[in-house]
């Protein structure tokens, strides 16, 4: 069976075409439109594009936000006009194939459990916790190849964990969330207080900081590090530090057996990752004393949340 996975993101819908394999044969993308109408209709348009090309028999929706239970009503999706609407039920009635939605973190850890860092050796692993670092922080738990939605399908919404009392503000209302510490929009707050502290200690950043119209981003932090920018790898230190702390934090909750870190910034784990297992190491509760985590990155990239997504129409079709 081939199936459709769309990526609802917030300035693009991304879908492809996926079939058993977890392989991706063909894409189409749109725009994200601000309006719900307009936006379904973009959603409607790129599987229509793909389904004139492929038999296809159903449909996964990934995005970010909160969905019931029954994978049918977004109740609240931060950078999408969704809230409390019946979106599985309007997509499908207007492109006539069967619809599912989930968190796109949680599609990302499917896919990664089925087809990716997750799958053969690390599908033996009973509890694997899927950490996507990006704008923000996605995440999704595994418990015996399952996913974890909570009791009103909203579980774990790991990166609103608070790590610092009265730090730095976050979007959710909150101050002092995991995600403003750790994250691609941490990188650069993180630099932008070092430039100010020392504007000196990095003349290339501190200038290109003032000629970007729309401010430095994370991954041109992450290219300073890489090219030994003093400033660049402080900042990168310090998305170390806050990954290791917070991932402590939640095996203290969870204790995983493994954890995959996907998401845009994932790219630059070259960069982090060793520093934020030693760091995970040194202050998860009895250290010495307990198995720690794999820690691996993810395999599939940007694509997981539509092969993902793809797949988790693919069980819902075959349920039926």
């Amino acid at each position: 069976m081939l199936t459709v996975g769309v990526d609802v993101g917030g300035t693009s819908v991304r879908a492809g075409v996926v079939d058993a394999d977890g392989t991706v044969l063909d894409t189409a993308r749109a725009a994200t439109p601000g309006q719900d109408t307009a936006l379904e209709s973009a959603i409607v348009g790129v599987i229509a594009e793909l389904a004139a090309r492929h038999p296809v028999c159903a449909v996964g929706l990934a995005l970010a936000g909160f969905v019931t239970p029954d994978r049918r009503v977004v109740r609240f999706a931060p950078h999408l006009p969704w809230r409390g609407v019946p979106v599985a039920d309007r997509i499908a009635e207007r492109c006539a194939l069967p619809v599912v939605i989930e968190h796109d973190a949680n599609a990302a850890a499917l896919a990664e459990r089925r087809f990716g860092a997750a799958s053969g050796s690390g599908a033996r692993a009973r509890s694997i916790l899927f950490i996507a670092l990006g704008t923000g922080i996605g995440a999704a738990l595994l418990i015996d190849g399952r996913l974890y939605r909570g009791a009103h399908g909203v579980a774990p919404e790991l990166g609103h964990l608070r790590v610092v009392p009265d730090g730095r503000p976050c979007p959710c209302g909150k101050r002092g969330c995991w995600e403003r510490y750790c994250s691609g929009t941490a990188l650069v707050t993180t630099l932008v207080e070092l430039l100010a502290a020392d504007p000196s200690a990095s003349p290339t950043l501190a200038r290109m900081a003032k000629l970007e119209a729309r401010g430095i981003t994370g991954r041109q932090v992450a290219t300073a590090a890489r090219d030994g920018d003093p400033l660049g790898r402080r900042a990168m230190a310090e998305l170390a530090r806050w990954l290791g702390e917070g991932l402590a934090l939640v095996a203290d909750v969870y204790d995983p057996e493994l954890v995959v870190i996907g998401g845009g910034v994932s790219g630059s784990a070259t960069l982090f990752l060793d520093d934020a297992r030693e760091h995970y190491a040194r202050v998860v509760t009895g250290g010495q004393h307990r198995p720690l985590a794999r820690i691996r990155t993810a395999q599939l990239g940007e694509e997981g949340g539509v092969i993902g997504a793809a797949e988790l129409a693919r069980e819902a079709r075959s349920r039926r």
